[in-house]
């Protein structure tokens, strides 16, 4: 209809979403209603309206394979979440023409650090599926969506606190760095939550890309490589086919599940790993949540699990944050990882019986990241990892415990010196 086309005393401008809106809600309560009022539903919309963030999911319609529509995803995603619909995204590869090989990996890497992620395209467009460009760029494609998957205890964690508070799980870098002036023009990349920044490669041909870290006396480490950067930067990163840039905040904790299989419900009970990536700017925290990521019995019956991480003095802890809730997950923690620390020499491992054991470690001080190998406690009790450093103390008093050894062997070598 025409756009001044009159609703009684309302112009159809004005009301010409609301139809998207009412669609979308009659088809989620309509799910809802069919399983009973047990699972929640997912419904995609293209058309959408204030208040429709509370029904699904919304994609931003009908772009064109190129690559000016793949950098203008961002700031539209940008925007959405800003005013409450965090979970969106954009087609993949574009809906309207072809994409080039190079154009449909990069805009792969771009939509797996997109809330909503799907591929999708017109239907008199040539076929597009990842594995008909070669195998070399099938496992760029099979990568990309690898580490979206290992992040999705990351993104559960961020939907949770967006279903609560309307916190955009996509967000500009001055929502969370409000007196750095020089965030308040990048709409060429984003944070996911606080601790993760990410910066898609979107240029054809590109060889590297400047990524602004913000933060005066922030670090930011690459989550590829663990290479420590310092904040309120420009940063420039030579980039190849296979790079995602992405980085994580010093003094945050982020959980990942490292076994990616071919489902999300696959991975369902698997364990967690944690990457602790440290700062001296702040003690380093994170949060894990979960739940059984079909029913409403979060809601109704308290049932989750949300836990705060906390790295302080040289010990990594799980505390409760909803003592009300009741749930239980078969998860564990398989590993621990901590980025910019320093070498033990001992890591133990403390529950809530009181045992303490040994925990084993590995120490690469080139990168100055430790791994605490298979703590295997339960992802939903408490514990605590405690982290004993090298120092003068531990060396006078392994000096100390070993003196009596070497007493003797002093003895036993002059002795058969005499002899």
């Amino acid at each position: 209809m025409h756009k001044d086309a009159l609703h009684g005393t309302w112009e159809n401008r004005d009301l010409h979403n609301l139809y998207g809106l009412y669609v979308q809600m009659a088809t989620a309560e309509g799910l809802i209603e069919r399983s009973g009022g047990v699972e929640r539903p997912f419904v995609l919309t293209r058309a959408f309206f204030a208040g429709s963030q509370r029904y699904g999911a919304v994609w931003t319609g009908d772009n064109t394979a190129d690559w000016d529509h793949l950098k203008i995803s961002i700031p539209m995603c940008l925007s959405l979440g800003l005013v409450g619909v965090s979970f969106c995204g954009a087609d993949v590869g574009g809906f309207f023409k072809s994409p080039s090989t190079e154009l449909l990996v990069r805009w792969y890497q771009t939509g797996a650090y997109q809330p909503f992620f799907r591929a999708h395209a017109h239907l008199d467009t040539p076929r597009r599926e990842p594995w008909l460009f070669g195998p070399e760029n099938t496992a760029l494609i099979r990568e990309a969506v690898r580490q979206r998957y290992a992040l999705l205890p990351y993104w559960y964690q961020l939907f949770y606190h967006a279903h609560h508070s309307g916190q955009p799980v996509m967000r500009p870098l001055w929502v969370e760095y409000t007196q750095d002036t020089a965030t308040f023009s990048v709409d060429d990349q984003f944070l996911l939550g606080r601790d993760l920044l990410v910066h898609p490669v979107t240029e054809e041909g590109a060889k590297g890309v400047t990524a602004y870290l913000p933060g005066k006396g922030e670090v930011w480490f690459d989550v590829h490589t663990f290479q420590k950067h310092n904040g309120a930067q420009n940063l420039y990163i030579p980039v190849t086919i296979s790079s995602i840039p992405v980085f994580q905040r010093g003094g945050s904790i982020i959980p990942r599940k490292a076994r990616v299989r071919r489902s999300s419900s696959c991975m369902e009970h698997d364990p967690y790993t944690l990457f602790v990536a440290l700062s001296p700017k702040r003690f380093a925290q994170g949060e894990l949540y979960i739940d059984d990521g079909h029913t409403f019995n979060f809601d109704k019956q308290k049932q989750f699990i949300h836990r705060r991480l906390s790295f302080a003095n040289n010990a990594l802890s799980s505390r409760n944050l909803a003592p009300g809730s009741q749930f239980i997950t078969p998860s564990w923690i398989e590993k621990i990882v901590i980025l910019g620390a320093s070498k033990p020499s001992k890591a133990t491992l403390k529950t809530p019986d009181g045992k303490e054991s040994l925990l084993e470690f590995e120490f690469d001080a080139s990168m100055s990241v430790l791994t605490l190998r298979k703590p295997g406690v339960n992802a939903g009790v408490d514990w605590t990892v405690g982290i004993c450093l090298f120092n003068l103390g531990h060396i006078w008093e392994l000096f100390q415990n070993h003196l009596t050894l070497w007493t003797l062997i002093l003895i036993a070598v002059r002795a058969r010196h005499r002899d």
